[in-house]
């Protein structure tokens, strides 16, 4: 179909011209027929909960919970508690200002806690008993990574302190009242701007303790290094273990970490760890005996599993408990002194297991995750007891994360923020479906999400969505996206292609020095496989993806043009910019190709969609936040030129203020998926000219 008249010249449009009259806020909530279906103002009554903890006695829970300030744009985080039996559901610290990073005393009775209801983020003590609480700090920066020492009288935390640099020149003196230009900033950092944070301040990470009773802070490390947590105390409360690379020239190796120990009354260093690649998430055995970390030997693939290990400090030995174990473990931590538990992904599922100090491994609970709202990612995270008992984050393809308990293999989740949403939504039921790729039959696994009220015997527009990372994992988790895209019926297929995680190192690794290639196969399989379903309307199919997923979307329109219309979001569209202004620079050339750019141009060029450029006849969106230093918005740009420059209809969304995550604030979410979808109804054969116009 021709739309020449919806073309808007060169003119970088902002995000709310797109939306299609009949869409807005107001509109949908006064449209009784689609009262029932998940609409664009129900993203800012979404909650969810995060970092649960757990007391040592198994009997109470802490967690953090999230939702939406409409009239911040804002997310706002409280905390609440709750009895492991699920009675007792109330909240303990709720107010506009934020709460969070909840952690229990050794005995439970006290909880430390970080807030900014004194303009910045400090740490703060509530005794459980009387409610009493008290600010214990006066902190010039974050503090993170809290640690309790084992007899509960000290507080462990990293910070970010300044170092001292001097200027490259010195400049005169101003006179009075004068006003000049901002002094100039001189950059001799490798990585000097990091996505979300912006151009970095010379600053480094260290450990600090704390008297519990409040008092002055105590640094322990020193140097220009970063000294990261978890920080893990032994059992004689006299150490801290922790990881950190010191190296000298520690910018170059981004995925170097050693394990150390260090003394908290004199700062004595102890190295525990020697060998190439990353040893991090340090956990001290209650007895004092062994310490679990995780880490893999190096060999600069772009997918590693990370393996669990176990030190024993006497008898001077490593041992590996996930040796034959075929996925990444995450999060150690000790239940009891001979028993691990750890999480997993595995075929798009996070899940919660346990080990012995053999390495027998069993599952304990599934659906972990909840806690990234756009797209359905794995994610999560857990606490345990000195009973056994877990909290963890549980979700569903129909709910974000709520609060559940694990005992002896038993789950039971015991919150249900968002039943006052949900209870009279419809939503779109998800369904797992796997395919054999046609480049070589290998088993592909993805899910469909169908409108509300579908019916197999009509025909429906489909939407490709397609994850981002690469090395990352879709599953049958909440997305806000899926539901909104399946609310405005639409059929949505995600799926994890070659190169995601949560299948083992080899599936991984099959795009390692080869992306975007044959997941790109793979995704058209599922094309393929969905259309013989024989209730896809196959003249009206559509792709989009953000970041990974924004160039295999971009990929994808340079490979063919059976898709009505693309939205590629923050994608990377020149591997050899990409390589050399992305934030971390020390990353991206070392570990996704073999050599620097300027070394081998023709592999950097043979793996960047502008390559294909010239076969593009799709319509095509460009979306990328203005502020994205993950991917910057100047490869969205080079594709946009391209693609104007070829007279292909497209236009480019800019994000004000927004980085890499575009959808941090809701009203950017909202903003994002009903302009993809006005981008998409653009582009639809399946409707008559009035109802383009509503």
């Amino acid at each position: 179909m021709n739309f020449e008249h919806n073309r808007i010249g060169v003119k970088l449009i902002l995000l709310s011209i797109l939306l299609p009259a009949g869409s807005t806020i107001a509109d949908e909530a006064d449209d009784s027929s689609s009262a029932r279906l998940f609409q664009a103002q129900d993203i800012f009554e979404l909650e969810y909960a995060s970092d649960p903890q757990i007391s040592s006695d198994g009997r109470r829970i802490v967690y953090v919970r999230n939702r939406m300030d409409i009239m911040s744009d804002s997310s706002r985080a409280n905390l609440w508690t709750i009895n492991a039996n699920g009675s007792g559901h109330r909240p303990l610290l709720s107010s506009r200002d934020s709460y969070s990073s909840p952690r229990f005393s050794p005995g439970g009775e006290r909880l430390l806690y970080l807030s900014g209801a004194e303009g910045s983020s400090q740490l703060y003590m509530r005794w459980m008993d009387s409610g009493q609480t008290a600010l214990l700090s006066n902190l010039t920066a974050s503090p993170g990574s809290l640690s309790w020492s084992p007899d509960g009288k000290w507080i462990a935390f990293t910070m970010d302190v300044p170092a001292s640099k001097e200027p490259l020149a010195a400049a005169p003196a101003k006179p009075e009242n004068a006003k000049w230009a901002a002094p100039v900033k001189v950059i001799d950092q490798l990585v000097y701007r990091v996505d979300g944070r912006g151009y970095l301040k010379t600053s480094f990470t260290h450990i600090f303790v704390l008297p519990a009773e409040g008092g002055s802070p105590r640094q322990l490390t020193s140097g220009d290094f970063n000294h990261d947590g978890p920080l893990s105390w032994t059992a004689d409360a006299e150490h801290i273990v922790f990881s950190a690379n010191r190296l000298e020239d520690w910018e170059y190796h981004p995925s170097e970490s050693e394990l150390y120990t260090i003394n908290v009354k004199d700062s004595t260093l102890k190295q525990l760890t020697t060998r190439k690649g990353p040893d991090s998430g340090p956990t001290v055995s209650p007895n004092g005996q062994y310490i679990a970390y995780t880490g893999f030997d190096d060999r600069e693939q772009g997918y590693q599993l990370t393996k669990l290990y176990l030190m024993d400090l006497k008898k001077n030995t490593v041992r590996n408990l996930s040796v034959d174990f075929d996925r990444s473990v995450q999060n150690p931590q000790w239940s009891g002194n001979n028993r691990l538990l750890f999480q997993y992904d595995d075929r798009g599922v996070r899940k919660l297991a346990s080990t012995n100090l053999s390495g027998n491994i069993s599952t304990i609970a599934e659906n972990v995750g909840g806690t990234y709202l756009g797209r359905p990612y794995t994610s999560g995270s857990y606490s345990v007891a000195d009973n056994g008992s877990v909290a963890y984050t549980m979700t569903s393809p129909h709910h974000p994360a709520d609060v559940a308990v694990a005992r002896n293999k038993k789950s039971r989740k015991i919150t249900a923020l968002n039943d006052d949403i949900f209870g009279h939504k419809q939503l779109a039921e998800i369904e797992e479906l796997t395919w054999s790729s046609s480049f070589d039959e290998r088993e592909i696994q993805g899910w469909i999400a169908r409108p509300p009220g579908f019916d197999p015997a009509k025909k429906y527009p489909l939407i490709l969505e397609i994850h981002g990372g690469p090395f990352a994992a879709y599953g049958p988790n909440f997305s806000v996206e899926v539901q909104r895209y399946a609310a405005e019926g639409y059929v949505v297929l995600y799926a994890n292609p070659r190169g995601s995680t949560s299948y083992g190192e080899e599936f991984g690794n099959l795009i390692h020095h080869d992306y975007p290639g044959n997941d790109y196969d793979d995704l058209m399989s599922g094309v393929d496989a969905i259309l013989k379903s024989g209730y896809i309307d196959e003249n009206n199919i559509f792709v989009t993806g953000g970041s990974g997923g924004g160039v295999l979307t971009a990929w994808t329109v340079g490979k063919t043009d059976r898709f009505n219309a693309a939205v590629v979001a923050k994608p990377v569209i020149n591997q050899t910019s990409f390589a050399l202004t992305a934030d971390y620079v020390n990353y991206f050339y070392k570990y996704w190709f073999a050599s620097y750019p300027w070394e081998d141009p023709d592999e950097y060029w043979r793996r960047s969609p502008l390559s294909l450029v010239g076969n593009v006849s799709t319509p095509t969106m460009l979306l990328t936040g203005e502020a994205d230093l993950r991917t910057p918005i100047s490869e969205s740009e080079q594709f946009y030129v391209a693609l104007k420059l070829r007279r292909i209809d497209t236009i480019l969304l800019r994000v004000p203020g927004s980085s890499h995550g575009i959808a941090s604030r809701p009203s950017n979410q909202i903003a994002k998926i009903d302009n993809i979808l006005a981008w998409f109804k653009r582009y639809r054969t399946d409707m008559d000219k009035e109802e383009m116009e509503e």
